[in-house]
């Protein structure tokens, strides 16, 4: 009974708005006073938990993202990006979504991503005849593709707090990151036909092979920068945490002095941002990590699982409510408060039904990545809005439309073939699943 007033608590104090630490302070001060446990106990179990070397990536893949930002890393991308589809009816819709994808991997970052991207893209879209809520809504729904596509501080989340293999919940959202970003450049050419769309004229094929070299050389430090630092992971030579922090010391460098965008008056704010954003994700975990603890101490996952067993015990059903819970967790919260809540509540229920928990970080990643535009919450739909300059309600109809045919066939697709998530880190990681 405690627990559930508990839970009614946390989604109450949500949907009415109240900031997402506060929501889950209210529900830890509930259970810890209803069931009993001592304060103590609990503000060292949430201190032991947050004592880990992995969560120090976090704040460092911050502080890339917003170095990159201020340092207009993101034009020489989509510059490069867009000599191969612009020319296309929605060939700079197209183009968004890669660049979203391209810059995502290089900052692991959602918001990072929408503010660079879609602060460049939308001029450019606006002024070819996009409509402006159609340019909002795109850009929404490409910019979580940071969750998926390494590296991700999602990811490193999940990894973290359910003691998995940072480096196989990388390379297992790879496939499902590439899987929606093609889904989303298809929607995107067929949502625009009846937009009066201003397509680049063609060029002569040595102005366009000329062109495209001087852009590609131009993003080359861009692009080199996933490469050093996946390659380093991948390659045993850093860790998460060291590659982290080689992204932010190549950044500072290539955004100063290689595309001029990055001023000190620029640096201060992205330090000053990360420093803001991590203070107040921190405090997010250390009131999870409790609430998590209280749970698995009240035998709740096991209790969900016996319920779920009880109704049916078909493997797909299951995935299929479980899918379901998160979504409705993605609705309602941010993608890192959800991975911190679902994981220890609902990694031992798919692990006993034959889900390998590295097939459930790309499930997971999916799922928060698409509550990130979902009503009501939709932290990264209404971002967009801002960044765009349009109004929600405008924005909604091709926010649907995208969800239905490319996150959710995403989603399914990652789920009921396991191989989707899993051939990559099986490849690269075999004693993993022996």
């Amino acid at each position: 009974m405690e627990v559930t007033i508990g839970i009614i608590i946390l989604i109450v104090t949500l949907v009415f708005g109240v900031p997402i630490p506060f929501a889950f302070g209210a529900t830890v001060i509930w259970l810890a006073a209803s069931l009993g446990f001592q304060t103590d106990f609990l503000l060292s179990a949430g201190y032991n938990q947050l004592n880990s070397v992995v969560l120090l990536a976090i704040p460092l893949f911050i502080l890339a993202g917003g170095v990159m930002e201020k340092g207009r890393i993101g034009e020489a991308l989509i510059g490069l990006v867009e000599k191969f589809v612009g020319r296309a009816k929605g060939g700079l819709g197209a183009a968004a979504v890669v660049a979203s994808a391209v810059f995502g991997s290089i900052s692991g970052s959602a918001s990072a991503t929408l503010s660079c991207i879609g602060s460049i893209m939308e001029p450019r879209m606006t002024e070819s005849g996009y409509d402006k809520g159609y340019t909002a809504a795109l850009m929404a729904a490409a910019c979580p593709l940071g969750l998926l596509i390494p590296p991700s501080s999602a990811q490193i989340l999940y990894a973290w707090s359910s003691n998995t293999s940072v480096l196989a919940c990388f390379t297992a959202t790879i496939v499902p990151g590439i899987i929606l970003t093609v889904l989303l450049c298809i929607v995107n050419f067929f949502l625009v036909r009846k937009m009066p769309i201003k397509v680049v004229e063609k060029e002569p094929p040595r102005i366009w092979i000329q062109d495209t070299g001087r852009k590609s050389i131009k993003a080359f430090p861009a692009l080199l920068m996933p490469f050093i630092i996946l390659g380093g992971i991948y390659g045993g030579i850093m860790t998460p945490t060291e590659a982290a922090a080689v992204s932010v010391l190549y950044a500072i460098p290539v955004g100063i002095f290689i595309y001029r965008g990055l001023t000190f008056r620029g640096l201060i704010d992205a330090i000053a941002d990360t420093s803001t954003t991590t203070g107040v994700v921190m405090v997010m975990f250390f009131l999870v990590m409790i609430m998590s603890r209280l749970l698995v101490m009240e035998n709740v996952p096991n209790q969900i699982a016996a319920a779920l067993l009880s109704i049916t015990d078909n493997k797909y059903v299951i995935l299929i409510m479980i899918n379901l819970f998160m979504i409705i967790i993605g609705m309602l919260m941010d993608d890192v408060s959800g991975i911190l809540l679902c994981t220890p509540i609902l990694l031992p229920i798919v692990v006993e039904i034959g889900v390998h928990p590295v097939h459930f970080a790309a499930i997971l990643g999916v799922n928060l990545g698409m509550g990130n535009i979902t009503p009501p919450t939709a932290p990264m739909l209404y971002l967009s809005g801002r960044v765009c300059r349009a109004t929600i309600n405008k924005m909604l109809s091709p926010t649907i439309i995208l969800i239905i045919f490319a996150w959710i066939p995403t989603l399914l697709i990652t789920t009921f073939i396991p191989e989707v998530a899993l051939w990559l880190p099986k490849l690269i990681l075999p004693k993993l699943f022996m």
